[in-house]
């Protein structure tokens, strides 16, 4: 069993090949592929954690699409003041399917 820790959006995400993840937006190239920077790295027994064996090895994604998450609302009130204030967001999302470890 292969699987990969990868680095993306401020976030460390456990991949295999097939895996369906879903990231902070993310561009990628005319593809439509992405590659995401390993962390860690399991074959079987070996494990692999060094620099410099990691910058050797690549894990592929292919983007399904691009989407948002869902709504939240911040809301600050502060009392006997006449202060509140009502802000939302919607982060944006891309899901990715990983393709490749090597």
């Amino acid at each position: 069993m292969v699987y990969a820790v990868v680095r993306a959006g401020g976030r460390q995400e456990k991949v295999e090949v097939g895996t369906i993840v879903t990231l902070d937006r993310i561009k990628a190239d005319k593809n439509g592929n992405i590659e995401l920077a390993a962390v860690l790295l399991v074959d079987g027994e070996k494990i692999t954690s060094d620099a410099p064996s990691l910058a050797k090895i690549t894990v592929t994604a292919e983007v399904l699409e691009d989407l948002r998450g869902p709504k939240i609302v911040i809301q600050k009130f502060k009392n006997k003041t006449g202060y509140k204030k009502r802000q939302g967001h919607r982060q944006e999302l891309t899901r990715v399917k990983v393709t490749g470890i090597k």
